[in-house]
This record gives structure tokens, sequence and C-alpha cells, in this order.
């Protein structure tokens, strides 16, 4: 290390006095390269070509034998103070950012990056050194492609190197939050920039993404071990740029961990976003190990109902901010699993999928709404493999469709409403729906005809008596037709790279039916959609907060979202609301996806179910069939729907009535009729109508 030292250098070791004599060596190469800024006259001369790097490498080789000289321990030696009293590394910094000479810069960051790393006294928490280690990170990743690149991915490993050797000094390294975030930027810029090589390095050879994940997951033990979910849905405006949020309104015990947290996942998603895809491949993976299957799914199984509704609840806002695809990948794999999807039940391996179906259905109602709003955040990402798995999986082939029957040709020749098994099935038939839509003639080459026959099926479900929003002169269809019509056209956009066909697939007269089987996850919510009228909350204490909000199944304009009584006047045994809205927003958003099968299982009523098979709307047909004799038992009913339905939306307070379960379920389902019946019609549009379709008083299209 000593071979090229100059003259002075040997003179001053051999000198009776070292130490001294050291001291003025480092002194006169510093004085000689500030003389160089006062005697030279020529702007354009290299860095390199001056005899800055010469004296620079001197000055570090005798701080290091200068250490090596030292008998006490963790002494700074005179040449160090000399350093550190005379900010010689402030100088250097500022010599670096004006770029003169030419290639200065560069050898900052390279004497920074030696002297950090080869002198073994601790420099960091020196106010003359950390505070220009600052400025140098901020200096660092202004211009990508820089020609500094390689000297920048140095220095920070270095720094990284010595924060995990003493995770104290980060306290020195980032003191101020706009550093941080320099530091931040200047890592993105370079794992975007990285070649392959030097991307196999960062991976394999450096702290980088260990650090990276291990602070994630600290920051995600910090929380509290409870979190009300509506408290981290307030939180929707943190991101990485901004990790504290803007207003004092939301402030809750664990606000700033929560703000720490999802701040640092979304910095983690942008950078494995930019990064080369060999550290975006290897730091999605450590994320999905470390966060994902070490921590999280251990809560998510756990037998603690506020552990699964914390962590469900985080794992949902983890997923809202989730852009990057190799993460989403992981993530998807995290909770649908890497095995094929199976078809009947009993062949169901217990998967965290399948716990968390089962948790859609849990004695907990607000377990069962956060893992639903999780699965509504997971059918909005675009990775086939979701709806994939979820669904379509058990559509192939088509086997919910009885074999053997022609395709029709005209809905007059398919199964009225009267003849589904699932609405005669004990039920009193001296009740019915609403005025049937009259037969239909042969479908038109636009398919006007069956656009119309399947929406006028939706909205003529409810019966008349049981449908209030008329009363109200706001029967909500248009703005339903326009919102789905916006959704359906976002749905579209992200399956399309997906290749789906165009068509059902056509049935083979001649394959023998097979057993069907809707997979857990219809089932799971079509159970949830037949108990519409009576499934209470089972919780023995007072809701949150969250459980209350104004929620519609797929609008959220004001004027349709209906509005709940103030948490005040809860009382222990809560209503349904929250909870129907939520599975029948799921089943909207099911019902957006422009797949063939998906639309003829959820929006078709005439199909021809085989034996045994239900769908969507023959669900809908049996509870209109409860619904038919319960509101026989209910003294009053039109009445009190209606003050319930007013209530609901604010229009008068809140009070508790009779049959309010069964009241309330009677409001939501007329509204998801009417939600469907859009979604039908912006699917298949009739020509010249597009988003204005007017109603008759009727009801009929």
């Amino acid at each position: 290390m000593l071979s090229r030292l100059g003259a002075l250098l040997q003179e001053a070791v051999g000198a009776r006095e070292p130490s001294i004599d050291l001291l003025e060596a480092f002194v006169e190469h510093w004085k000689g390269i500030t003389n160089y800024y006062i005697e030279s006259t020529d702007e354009n001369t290299p860095a390199k070509k001056t005899d800055i790097p010469w004296r620079l490498k001197q000055m570090l080789d005798i701080l290091v034998y200068e250490e090596r000289q030292q008998t006490a321990a963790n002494e700074a030696g005179p040449c160090l103070e000399y350093l550190l009293q005379h900010k010689i590394l402030e100088t250097l910094c500022t010599l670096g950012k004006a770029e003169y000479p030419p290639g200065m810069r560069q050898q900052v960051f390279q004497f920074f990056s030696k002297v950090l790393a080869q002198v073994q006294h601790p420099l960091l928490h020196y106010l003359n050194v950390h505070r220009p280690v600052q400025k140098l990170l901020r200096l660092g990743g202004t211009v990508p492609g820089s020609l500094t690149e390689k000297e920048e991915v140095q220095f920070t490993t270095v720094l990284c190197s010595k924060i995990q050797q003493d995770p104290d000094l980060l306290a020195y390294i980032l003191e101020k939050g706009r550093v941080a975030l320099k530091a931040q930027e200047n890592l993105l810029v370079l794992v975007s920039v990285a070649s392959p090589a030097a991307a196999t390095y960062l991976v394999q050879s450096s702290p980088c993404c260990p650090a990276i994940v291990r602070h994630l997951c600290q920051l995600y033990q910090a929380m509290p071990a409870y979190l009300d979910p509506a408290d981290i849905a307030t939180l929707e405006g943190i991101s990485w740029r901004l990790p504290n949020a803007p207003s004092d309104e939301a402030a809750f015990p664990g606000r700033e961990a929560l703000a720490a947290f999802l701040g640092w996942f979304d910095y983690c998603d942008h950078l494995i976003m930019e990064a080369h895809t060999v550290v975006a491949d290897a730091l999605a993976k450590a994320v999905a190990e470390r966060l994902l299957m070490e921590i999280l799914q251990p809560q998510l199984l756990h037998v603690s109902e506020q552990g699964i509704l914390t962590s469900t609840s985080l794992l949902t806002a983890m997923l809202r901010r989730l852009r990057s695809p190799a993460l989403l990948r992981e993530t998807v794999a995290f909770l649908l699993g890497t095995e094929p999807p199976t078809t009947t039940p009993e062949d169901r391996p217990p998967t965290l999928c399948a716990h968390l179906i089962r948790h859609c259905d849990h004695l907990s109602d607000e377990i069962s709404i956060a893992t639903l709003r999780l699965f509504e955040e997971l059918l909005q990402k675009p990775h086939e493999q979701i709806i994939h798995s979820l669904v379509l999986c058990n559509l192939e082939g088509r086997p919910y469709v009885a074999r053997g029957s022609a395709e029709p040709e005209s809905y007059e020749d398919t199964l009225d409403l009267e003849e589904d098994p699932y609405f005669t099935d004990g039920f009193d038939t001296s009740f019915q729906p609403a005025a049937k839509p009259p037969p239909a003639p042969a479908t038109n080459s636009d398919g006007k005809t069956a656009v119309t026959e399947i929406v006028n099926s939706f909205l003529c479900l409810v019966p008349e008596e049981a449908k209030t929003s008329a009363f109200l002169e706001e029967t909500g269809y248009d703005t339903y037709v326009h919102d789905a019509y916006g959704l359906f056209q976002e749905c579209s956009s992200r399956v399309s790279p997906w290749g789906w066909p165009m068509g059902l697939t056509p049935l083979d007269s001649h394959e023998p039916e097979r057993p069907f089987f809707e997979g857990p996850f219809l089932q799971m919510l079509f159970d949830r959609m037949s108990r519409i009228l009576e499934q209470l909350f089972k919780s023995p204490c007072p809701l949150p907060s969250w459980v209350g909000s104004p929620i519609s199944p797929l609008l959220h304009t004001p004027q349709h979202a209906l509005a709940l009584s103030p948490r005040e006047s809860m009382t222990h045994t809560y209503h349904p609301y929250s909870l129907n809205l939520q599975v029948t927003s799921v089943l909207s958003r099911l019902a957006l996806f422009p797949h063939p099968h998906i639309h003829e299982y959820l929006l078709d009523p005439y199909i021809s179910l085989a034996p045994g098979c239900r769908s969507l709307f023959s669900v809908l047909v049996r509870v209109i069939g409860d619904l038919m004799q319960r509101i026989q038992r209910v003294p009053q009913f039109p009445g009190k729907l209606l003050l319930v339905r007013k209530q609901l939306m604010g229009q008068v307070p809140g009070e508790q009535l009779d049959h309010q379960t069964l009241l309330q379920g009677v409001v939501v389902l007329e509204e998801f009729c009417k939600e469907l019946a859009a979604i039908a019609f912006v699917k298949f549009p009739p020509h010249g109508l597009h988003l204005s379709l007017p109603l008759s008083p009727e009801g009929h299209v």
C-alpha cells in the first residue's frame, strides 16, 4: 500500500518524530491540491491528468499508515484530526459538485469510498464526516447514465456495509428527510441503469437486497399488533416520496409506524419496477419470502381474530399500492399458490387461498368484510392467474350447461322463471315476481333483443311491492349504466393482453355430462348471496367505524351511496348491510370481466342449467321466492321498507325497526339487480342507445 508514497513520505517515516512528519506530509499534499485551484489557469485539463489523484492517494495512504502505528485503540491520529478539524471532506465535496477540473467528482467519490472502507476508526458519527457524506448522496444520481455511475455504486455499497455493521449509523446518514429521499432516488437511478454484470454483482455480492427487505420487515413488526381497518384506509395518500401524510384529522395510535411501513413498501415496489430484471426478481422474491411467507402468513392463519383482521387489512393496503409486475407475480403465487387449481371440493388442498375464502364466511363478520375487500382488490390486478384460479378454471368447457339441449335461438325456447328449481324448491309459488318479461322473438343480428331481455330480467326480478327507489324519484339506473361503462372499459383494457376468446366454447352434444362445481370462491359468494335477507353479525362487541362507512356495490356517487346511521346508535347485534354490500361489490367486479363464460354464467338468466347446478340468477330467484314469503309476515311492509331506505340514504334519523335485517337486505337486493342490469347492458350495448337508456314506468327498457 505504501509502495507509491513519495520522497516526502519516506522522509517522514524515517524521521525522529514520525507522527509529526506524517502530519507535515499530509498537510503538504492537501496544500498541493488547494494550490492547484489558485495557480491553474487551464479549466479543460481532466482531473486525472493533474497531480490531484496522486495527492489524494498519498493522503489516504498516510491516514491508513498512521492508524496502523497508533498504540491507543479508538484514538484519532494527528492526520485524521487535521482532516476533521479543517473540514477537508466538506471542501472536497464542494470541489466535486463544481466538477472542476473535469472528472473531479469521480475522484471525490473514490476518495470518500476508500477513506470510509480502509480507515477503521469510526468516522460517520463525526459531523464533519456525515454532513459531506449526506451532500455527496444528494449529489449522486442527478444524471442517469452519468460518468460517475460506477463510483456512486461503490460509494453506496460502502455506506450500506458500514450501516450493516452498525445500524445506529443510519441516523447519521439519513438524519434529514430530504437526504433520505435523495438517497432513495439515487438508488432507483442506479439499479435502473445497471448492466447485467453489475446487477448480478448487486444481488450476489452486496447487502443491498437483504438490507432493503430487512428494513421493510422491521417497519412491519414495529406497527401495533392491532390497527383499525378504517385507520389503515385513511392513509391512501402515503407514498415513498410523501411518507408523512397530509392531515391531522387522520391521527391515531400507530399512525407514524403505519405510514413508515406503507411508505417503504411503496418504495420497494417502485424499486422493483425500475430495477434491472435480475435485481427486480431477486428483490421481489426476498419480499415474498421474508415479509409475506415468514411474517404475514402465520398472522393470516392465526386463531386471533384481531391478528387476522389487522394482517388482512394491511395486505389489502399493500395490494392497493402494488404496481410492479415482479412483486405482483410473487404476491399472486403467495395468495393463490403455484399448483393448477382443482375442480372438485374434495380435491382442494388446504392452501392459504382456501383459508382466505373461508375467512369470507367467518364467524366474525368484520373479518368477512375485510377478506372480501382483499379479494376485490386482488380482482383489479392485471394478472390472469387471479381470475383463472378463482373462477375461470371451473367454467372451462361450460359444464354448468345441460348437455343434449340445442343452443337456443330465441329466449322463448328457454326456461321460465317459475320453472327454476331453486325458485320452486320448498317455496309457496302463489307469490310471483313482478311482471315477467314477455317472450322475445328471435334474436336480431345486432343483439338488441338479447340485451333487452337480459336487462329486463334483472330489472323486473324484484317484485313491485318490494321496490322503493321509484317513490324517491331516484331509480339510479342511468347512473349505474354510466359508471358501469367506465369500469367495464377499464377492466377490458386490463385483460386485453390475455387473448380471451370472443365467443362461447361450442357444446359437444355427444360429450357425457360431468359434475360441475362452481369452485370455492363462487360457492362462498353464492352462499353469502343466498343469505342476504338474514345474515347477522355475530361479533359480541360493537363494530369499528369502518364497518359503518357508506359503501355502494358498484357506484360511489353521493346520490347512490346509501349512508348508515352513526356509530353511536349501533347495538351489539349489528345489521348486515355492510356485509351484503361487500358481497355484491365482489360479484359486480366479477360480472364486469369480458370473458364469454363469465358473462353467460353470471349474467344470462336464460341458460339451461345442468341438473344440480346454480347460477347467479338462479340464486337471486331463490332469494326472491324467500322474500315473497317473508314479506307476508311483516305488517305495513311497504311503509317500513321506504323508511329504511330513507334511513340508509341519510334522509331521516336512524331508528331500530322490527325486521330491519330483512328490510335492509331488500334495499340492497333492488340496487344489486339494477347494477347487474347495467353491467349486462354496457357489455353488449344496443346500437344508438350507448349510455342513455330510459325506463318505462313499469321498469322495462
